[in-house]
């Protein structure tokens, strides 16, 4: 299957890729294993939706935050590697979810970024992860989300 053409088919335009806030990398690559710098729901460096969850942010909106965090991520990995074919499999999905101390649906929000993975990259989507509630994030985004994938051999 052929990612592009899966994401065409889809109706999913992905943003443009995001650049930097400080002194770091987007993605930073150890053998085959290419990980992600930890990004929000953003364009063009400005929040696209601001709160926690549990007083001013829905869970549906934190979901829709969180899938719309995963099509950032795959705009930077496609950046980086010029093809998303070149992903074997991802590893591990780790989402912040910015919450109030009694909002206990993380594993909800976190499912908006989960879901659509697997939608365009079907098996190849399928990942461990974490889903922690924190207490602000930067920007006061509502979600911040890191991935892991493994590379196919020689890319």
């Amino acid at each position: 299957m052929n990612i592009e053409e899966r994401l065409k088919e889809l109706e999913i335009t992905l943003p443009p890729p995001s650049s930097p806030m400080a002194n770091y990398e987007m993605t930073a690559r150890l053998g085959n294993a290419l990980y992600t710098s930890g990004a929000g729901y953003m364009r063009n460096g400005k929040p696209m939706l601001t709160g926690k969850l549990g007083n001013d942010v829905s869970t549906e909106q934190g979901y829709h935050a969180a899938r719309e965090t995963a099509l950032q991520l795959m705009s930077n990995l496609l950046a980086e590697l010029g093809s998303l074919d070149r992903i074997k499999s991802f590893v591990k999905v780790l989402g912040f979810v910015n919450s109030t101390d009694d909002f206990i649906r993380q594993p909800e929000v976190i499912n908006g970024a989960s879901d659509v993975i697997i939608e365009v990259f079907g098996e190849k989507g399928k990942h461990a992860r974490s889903a922690i509630g924190v207490n602000t994030l930067p920007f006061n985004i509502p979600v911040e989300i890191e991935m892991v994938v493994e590379l196919e051999d020689g890319c």
